[in-house]
């Protein structure tokens, strides 16, 4: 007889530490088989190639899920100089560029500074971003190049950790929807070496940091029982946005639909929380003073 695949009311965030050779979703089941919940989701994706921290959300917690996309990402990578690469990363096809041998550190770090703050990029065609509703990398596969926009994204932080000849170790703060492929192939371009990302590892995600993920390998000697220990409440994914605590009428208005009249609320999302001090849900104050309610957890009264 099979077993029967039963699932559990888990709620909360666990940080994963990613190892490499693995897909953002092989990752997840992984972590499903592990904890049982009703409903999970990763966020920010992470290539095969790269490593580090992906925050899975666990069954109400997917509601909030979407609020982390929005938050700044830390990297470091490791850029091979001297070569490009047909996707951007040491998977694809690896053309030698004759070097510059007049390369010095104050060069790299000239056009450094021409990548801090508002950039342009054009997204890869090795990537998840969709055509047709399909994704480039397919195209790219079959040999077929599709007609990109470029999008502005904003690097925050941009600094050399390492120079080692032909390899560039970077510490990169960035915004959602930065390539770093593309970053690494700009920047080797400015340089007039080239370059590809060898390594790719992601270190934050807002106030979410990787020293706090746990790799899948530990969580396997782990106990069972003792896993759900490691889980963080779901509010953390909301870290900022400020806090609003409720009366018990307030609430209940909230679940029925009732939008709330507060006064000295500025615009803003908040976090929500009722008399006990317990999470309920996410809401909104428009510039009126009104709460309005984004979204609320089934178990709220």
């Amino acid at each position: 007889m099979q077993k029967r695949n039963i699932k559990l009311d888990v709620n909360g965030l666990i940080l994963v530490n990613k190892p490499r050779g693995i897909s953002s979703n092989q990752a997840l089941t992984a972590i499903k088989k592990k904890f049982h919940p009703r409903k999970a989701g990763h966020t920010g994706t992470l290539d095969p190639l790269a490593t580090g921290l992906l925050p899975i959300c666990l069954g109400q917690a997917t509601k909030f899920s979407s609020y982390l996309l929005d938050e700044q990402k830390t990297y470091q990578a490791t850029i091979q100089l001297g070569y490009t690469s047909s996707t951007g990363d040491a998977e694809g096809e690896i053309t030698p560029i004759s070097p510059n041998s007049n390369l010095s550190k104050d060069d790299i770090y000239q056009v450094l500074e021409d990548f801090k703050g508002e950039i342009s990029q054009l997204p890869p065609m090795y990537s998840a971003l969709k055509h047709n509703g399909k994704p480039l990398y397919k195209y790219a596969r079959e040999g077929i190049e599709i007609e990109r926009k470029s999008r502005n994204v904003s690097i925050y932080g941009l600094s050399v950790l390492k120079w080692d000849n032909d390899e560039l170790t970077l510490d990169i703060c960035c915004s959602k929807g930065t390539y770093i492929r593309t970053l690494a192939a700009d920047i080797g371009d400015k340089l007039e070496t080239g370059a590809y990302i060898r390594t790719l590892h992601r270190t934050s995600i807002g106030k979410l940091e990787i020293k706090d993920a746990i790799s899948l390998d530990e969580l396997d000697k782990i106990a069972e029982e003792e896993r759900y220990g490691l889980l963080k409440p779901m509010d953390s994914i909301l870290f900022r946005f400020d806090a609003i605590y409720l009366n018990k009428p307030q609430v209940k208005n909230l679940k029925n639909g009732i939008i709330l009249e507060i006064e000295n609320l500025k615009k803003a999302y908040y976090r929500l929380y009722d008399d006990n001090m317990d999470f309920i849900g996410l809401g909104y104050c428009y510039e009126d003073g009104c709460l309005k309610v984004r979204r609320l957890l089934n178990t709220c009264e």
